[in-house]
């Protein structure tokens, strides 16, 4: 079982910048995949990025390629998202989730949390 947690959320400047951390427990934690997601008001929860279990894969889709950095701290259960020149289209909530693999699919993913606000604005 893992539980999650994310923090860091909050209101920027568009061009800004902004750290999620999303917090894990439980002891198996490091043997998952753990992308980050985001759901804008109205629309689909979208994969963001995601990190193998031990952090020597990255995958991101070509809307954060270049401004998101996906990172992970197992010693400290802890997996990071690093946001930079924020976009308005950037506000979403955002969600860390942990599942097998890294894949773009929501439904493949075990584990969630409850998310955390981002608003951009201009």
């Amino acid at each position: 079982q893992v539980q999650l947690v994310e923090s860091g959320g909050g209101l920027v400047q568009a061009g800004g910048s902004l750290r999620l951390s999303c917090a894990a427990s439980g002891r198996t934690f490091s043997s998952y995949a753990v992308s980050w997601f985001r759901r804008a008001p109205g629309k689909e929860r979208e994969f963001v990025a995601g990190i193998s279990y031990r952090g020597g894969n990255s995958v991101y889709p070509d809307s954060t390629k270049g401004r998101f950095t996906i990172s992970r701290d197992n010693a400290k259960n802890m997996v990071y998202l690093q946001m930079n020149s924020l976009k308005p289209e950037d506000t979403a909530v955002y969600y860390c989730a942990a599942g097998k693999v890294i894949v773009e699919l929501e439904g493949a993913y075990d584990y969630w949390g409850q998310g955390t606000q981002v608003i951009v604005y201009s």
